[in-house]
């Protein structure tokens, strides 16, 4: 296993609009539109649900433990609270707000000038008690990589049919967890 650190988790941030981008930008609307089946997300909700996380979780959050420690508990985060979000939205505007997001919490994480003492600072998450900001920061890191492999595998089910019996060479095929709303 990597060691988290900051340098690493912020290569991955940095990265991720134009990941979402350069996979998302200019398909048809079938692609993004779809889901995986009854109460899952589609494209568009994972790139909403990333909206309303730069806007309500990892910065919000990082600032909370860096006030507070673990003298107060910061608020639960509301995983279905991105549906406003998507209201009257195309994909490319969607992708253009997460882009702008993100460009707004990396300088905000960037003008916290955290230093590795910094980062063990602990703060009190609603269901998982004490947490470390270190940890904070590389679960932002993984969320993003998760929804990038969970848009993946969104896409590959559209087409789980359509590629016959090659299915079982397919692994995004095969994934579980399906992205449940719950």
């Amino acid at each position: 296993m990597m060691e988290a650190t900051l340098g690493r988790t912020i290569a991955v941030l940095e990265r991720t609009p134009a990941s979402l981008g350069a996979l998302l930008l200019g398909l048809p609307e079938i692609w993004t539109m779809r889901n995986e089946g009854e109460n899952t997300w589609t494209v568009l909700d994972v790139v909403a649900h990333l909206i309303h996380g730069e806007r309500t979780n990892w910065i919000p959050r990082a600032n909370w433990m860096m006030q507070f420690g673990e003298s107060k508990q910061f608020e639960p985060f509301d995983r279905s609270g991105h549906a406003h979000l998507m209201q009257g939205k195309s994909p490319e505007q969607l992708l253009d707000e997460f882009a702008q997001a993100r460009s707004q919490s990396l300088s905000q994480l960037h003008a916290m000038n955290l230093q590795e003492a910094d980062l063990e600072r602990r703060g009190m998450h609603p269901t998982f008690s004490a947490v470390t900001l270190s940890q904070l920061l590389a679960t932002w890191a993984a969320h993003d990589v998760n929804h990038l492999h969970q848009i993946s595998r969104i896409m590959a089910h559209q087409y789980c049919d359509a590629v016959g019996p090659w299915r079982k060479y397919l692994g995004v095929m095969h994934c579980e967890g399906h992205s449940s709303s719950a």
